[in-house]
């Protein structure tokens, strides 16, 4: 059974900083291309970012670029999203997610792309 589980949500002011993890279980991490999405009440699911299987890639969303970093470590089965220079746009519920293979590689930014999703963890910045 798959699972994805994040952590490192919270309140943060305005110019603050925040680090997401995501751990995977049951499923061969390495052999998938990792994404963060984010959703806010009434609104879809936005793509974030996302890293390649060995981690040699990476893909942003404009919205995020030079705030935002996406890194894994495929030894502990986890992704991480460094979030700096937080503003109260960037308020929402994140989620990782793992694509197992598209033909886009590390733009993978559709949803229906991806196969397994975590439960999220939320993040509030304040101004």
């Amino acid at each position: 059974q798959v699972q994805l589980v994040e952590s490192g949500g919270g309140l943060v002011q305005a110019g603050g900083s925040l680090r997401l993890s995501c751990t995977a279980s049951g499923m061969t991490f390495s052999s998938y291309t990792m994404g963060w999405f984010r959703q806010t009440p009434g609104k879809e699911r936005e793509f974030v970012a996302a890293v390649s299987r060995n981690g040699g890639s990476t893909y942003y969303a404009d919205s995020v670029k030079g705030r935002l970093t996406i890194s894994r470590d495929n030894a502990e089965n986890t992704v991480y999203l460094q979030m700096n220079s937080l503003k109260p746009e960037d308020t929402a519920v994140y989620f990782c997610a793992a694509a197992y293979f598209t033909r886009a590689g590390v733009k993978t930014t559709a949803t229906r792309n991806y196969n397994y999703w975590g439960q999220g963890t939320q993040v509030t910045v304040s101004s």
